[in-house]
């Protein structure tokens, strides 16, 4: 078998699919719309001030998704943990805002 030096040698090898595969685009999945609440905490974290949001039923990807979309619009860092959004600082009102401009309903608990 003779080595492949570019794209144009594996076109002579298929020509015939030359221009065929067609990727299906995948629509994204629309996150439901939930009863969520936004807590204030402080335990386990050496004194540091954390905003947890729980009572998340989605997958870990969509999950992800909104944490990225939330720490970007508080500009803070943070991680999800159990279902759970965790974002560094007491930016409550912040996180709420923007759940809030997701359709979800987000109910105040604690501090």
């Amino acid at each position: 078998m003779a080595k492949l030096h570019d794209l144009s040698d594996l076109k002579k090898l298929f020509p015939e699919a030359e221009g065929t595969y067609v990727p299906t685009p995948e629509a994204p999945k629309e996150l439901a719309k939930q009863d969520l609440e936004a807590h204030f905490s402080t335990k386990g974290r050496g004194g540091k001030t954390v905003t947890v949001i729980k009572g998340f039923q989605v997958d870990e990807k969509q999950l992800k998704a909104l944490a990225k979309k939330i720490k970007q619009h508080c500009s803070v860092g943070g991680s999800v943990k159990d279902n759970e959004i965790i974002i560094q600082g007491n930016v409550r009102e912040k996180v709420m805002e923007v759940l809030r401009n997701e359709g979800h309903h987000v109910k105040r608990v604690g501090g």
